[in-house]
């Protein structure tokens, strides 16, 4: 009896250990939108239409005027990866190399909430979609990128927690417009000069999407006039007029891809412009243009990992590179014309340690070469920086070595220079080259943590940012 009441003691214990082990891991595991709230009969939904029904959430609401200073410089990098979205900046400004002697000068700094958010730059002004933890708010700010004064904000009330940060996109930005995508899908569009609300739209309750764990990290797009942004949920991707908010077209789900955190890339192949689009499901090709605008052209499924970050980069005119981190790899996806659509066809996986992959930061292409940084998970080659040809991703042109390597930083192209931001705020300079890993120069400009987000480049100003705080930096 007495071994008996041992045993059953024990037994409890071990059970009770592991029902604390799965609620733990049923904690950390929570979408990170769910907030802690009475059990209302009738309310056993998903948790984003939990929290619509509690929070009134008037998108845009509040606006604050802190100062009426303008610029005069004339440059853009408009939205995320610049204008064109191939994240080379052109520039007939002479940029620094020479970091010794003259180092880049820190030009102002701003605190910012916990996120990888950037900045677009349009005529000398920064617009930033932030988190104000204290107010819990979104709010786009805009700052004179030669003086770094605030010049006004626009924000509104949602509840966000901590999860790796908040806020991660990138407005877009034109003469007109400024269309902005908060963590969970509430988009704005304003006027760019006055900060003047023009429309809104609520993605979560009104398209039925699931917004991704780590909150929205897709950057919206204008093209001419025209936002367009991927919902997911009722429908895969939408077109808005910037002008009046009409719906201008919806694309269909039928599949119910999900949401991810990639952006959507407008391509032309055989003549027929599209917008490009890697969804928790698959990537799809949407016509962007003419009577058949929003028709879906070819979608592939047998590359669909769970989590999709990187945004798909047009090798050349019949091939796709897309690629994922968290051991998914990359694909090489071919495109062919046939009568009215286009056939897909994957023509190439590799393995992360195999061949060209990305975890955060999406491929640049130039000069026919594309541009890497390798996950954490491509074993020698982690995070080194890599030239590839695109004729064979699995195979390096060449690469940094075991002693440069970049973490998850961003990188871009100015002129003939590659910079590249390293997660502690390391900024090395590298010569454009298809021959060799030449480095020119490379400099500590802050003591930083995850800075993770995209650079913005206008008028010999590079904006970067870690996870709480946005720098502007002289390279003239």
């Amino acid at each position: 009896m007495k071994n008996s009441s041992k045993k059953w003691i024990k037994i409890s214990s071990v059970t009770t250990a592991a029902v604390f082990f799965i609620l733990i891991l049923y904690w950390q595991n929570m979408k990170p939108d769910v907030a802690i709230i009475e059990n209302i009969p009738g309310m056993d939904k998903p948790s984003g239409e939990i929290i619509q029904k509690i929070e009134s959430i008037k998108i845009g609401e509040k606006f604050e005027k802190l100062t009426e200073e303008t610029s005069s410089l004339n440059s853009a990098w408009s939205a995320f990866r610049g204008t064109d979205r191939k994240n080379i900046a052109t520039s007939t400004i002479s940029i620094n190399e020479n970091w010794d002697a003259k180092p880049p000068k820190l030009v102002w700094k701003a605190k910012m909430g916990e996120g990888h958010a950037a900045p677009a730059i349009w005529k000398g002004i920064a617009y930033i979609l932030d988190y104000d933890e204290v107010k819990k708010e979104d709010v786009l700010r805009s700052f004179n990128i030669e003086t770094g004064k605030e010049l006004w904000r626009r924000s509104y009330k949602v509840h966000l927690k901590r999860n790796h940060g908040m806020s991660r996109t990138v407005p877009a930005v034109t003469e007109k417009f400024i269309v902005t995508l908060g963590p969970r899908g509430h988009v704005m569009c304003m006027e760019r000069t006055s900060g003047n609300l023009l429309w809104v739209i609520d993605i979560e309750k009104e398209y039925e999407s699931e917004i991704p764990f780590w909150y929205t990290g897709q950057c919206p797009l204008i093209d001419n006039e025209t936002a367009i942004i991927a919902t997911g949920g009722k429908n895969l991707l939408i077109a808005v007029d910037c002008n009046t908010g009409k719906i201008l077209w919806q694309s269909p789900n039928e599949k119910k891809w999900k949401m991810s955190h990639s952006s959507v890339m407008p391509m032309i192949f055989e003549d027929v412009k599209m917008y490009v689009y890697a969804a928790v499901g698959g990537l799809c090709g949407i016509e962007a243009e003419g009577e058949n605008a929003g028709k879906i052209l070819f979608e592939i499924t047998d590359f669909s990992p769970q989590v999709v970050a990187p945004s798909p980069v047009q090798l050349d005119k019949s091939r796709i590179f897309i690629t994922a981190g968290y051991g998914a790899g990359s694909a090489v996806i071919t495109i062919k014309k046939s009568d009215t659509n286009f056939l897909a066809k994957t023509e190439k996986k590799f393995t992360p340690g195999a061949g060209a992959a990305s975890e955060q930061q999406t491929p640049v292409m130039i000069n026919g070469f594309m541009y890497i940084i390798m996950p954490k998970d491509a074993g020698a080659m982690k995070n080194q920086f890599i030239c590839f040809h695109p004729s064979d991703c699995g195979k390096a042109v060449w690469s940094s070595g075991k002693k440069d390597r970049y973490g998850l930083g961003p990188y871009m192209v100015i002129n003939d220079k590659f910079l590249i931001l390293n997660d502690d705020g390391t900024l090395t300079m590298l010569k454009v080259s298809d021959k060799n890993f030449i480095k020119i120069t490379e400099r500590k400009l802050f003591e930083g943590q995850d800075a993770w987000g995209p650079l913005a480049f206008a008028d010999g100003y590079l904006l970067l940012r870690d996870s709480k705080n946005l720098f502007c930096f002289d390279l003239k």
